[in-house]
């Protein structure tokens, strides 16, 4: 077996990794998708995405000039919306292949979102989109958030989510579990397309995510859905 296909047997099969596999797997794909990433976005979700991340950066409701982390930032397309509304922001993630693809201009760095290079406390604001369940452990997630984000600072999460509308979920989940491999298949890598609709599993239900939150320190946690479920937001203050 080619050293490839080793990499996508990880993702390409019906149990989810956990762990340190789960680590070096979810590096690996986004490694691999980064190239045609923003093209597959755009097309799989019919631009809605770019309605979502405006969305996600308004919901920060922060004074001009704060400085705002986007973490896990991928291409940079937070970090591009955080400027046009008068933010600073600072690009990290785990992947360099989409770092190097990142459009930016903001700082960017290589690391960790478990373990943030940065001081307690030092930060206006954290976005973060469509990692949460990528990450291997998501409550240490929210204690990193919670000790580098200054009081009064915001949060603000987006990811996928699954539909409460009947309807809405079953037309979801044969377009994203079967259509958007395909169209991952097509245009960039069709194993890692497959996994990324399966992904949505790690998540917890919306209310733990808030008890989460609510058990680092931040105040006024709020948790919505947009599109009919296909995607949702959490925002909150830190205390």
């Amino acid at each position: 077996m080619s050293a490839k296909a080793n990499k996508h047997r990880k993702w390409d099969r019906n149990d989810l990794p956990k762990g340190a596999e789960k680590v070096e797997a979810v590096r690996e794909m986004f490694d691999a998708i980064a190239p045609r990433y923003d093209f597959v976005n755009r097309l799989m979700t019919f631009r809605l995405d770019v309605r979502w991340r405006k969305k996600t950066i308004a919901s920060l409701n922060l004074p001009q000039g704060s400085r705002v982390l986007d973490l896990a930032s991928g291409t940079g397309d937070l970090c591009i919306e955080l400027e046009k509304n008068g933010y600073i922001p600072i690009s990290m993630d785990l992947s360099y292949g989409m770092l190097s693809a990142d459009r930016s201009g903001a700082p960017r760095s290589q690391v960790d979102i478990l373990k943030l290079p940065i001081p307690n406390s030092s930060v206006d604001g954290i976005t973060c989109g469509f990692a949460l369940r990528n990450l291997e452990n998501l409550q240490m997630f929210f204690f990193e958030l919670a000790r580098v984000t200054r009081h009064g600072g915001r949060i603000a999460l987006l990811d996928v989510s699954v539909p409460t509308n009947p309807f809405i979920r079953f037309g979801n989940k044969i377009y994203f579990g079967k259509v958007v491999p395909i169209i991952g298949g097509l245009f960039s890598d069709r194993a890692a397309y497959k996994y990324l609709p399966r992904s949505v599993a790690y998540l917890p239900k919306p209310a733990e995510l808030i008890e989460m939150l609510t058990k680092c320190g931040f105040a006024d946690a709020q948790h919505q859905q947009l599109s009919g479920g296909l995607t949702q937001l959490i925002v909150a203050t830190r205390n």
